[in-house]
């Protein structure tokens, strides 16, 4: 994910959410965040426009980038 944050961070912001970290549960609720590793792909206002849930590669998550880009 660090990578991906590096190479697109000029242009998407990345937010991690820790499980463990009490002052985002209202924010993890909102999401319906589960547990570790769980990604969200959120639009400009928010809305989630795709989510993984366990191990998803690099490719899989570039190319949903780039989509959202575009």
């Amino acid at each position: 994910m660090h990578g991906l944050e590096q190479q697109y961070g000029d242009r998407i912001g990345f937010v991690y959410l820790d499980i463990d970290d009490s002052r985002t549960d209202d924010f993890k609720r909102q999401l319906g965040y589960r547990y570790q590793p769980h990604l969200f792909l959120l639009d400009g206002e928010g809305n989630i426009t795709q989510q993984w849930l366990g191990f998803v590669t690099q490719e899989e998550l570039e190319a949903a980038l780039l989509a959202a880009e575009s």
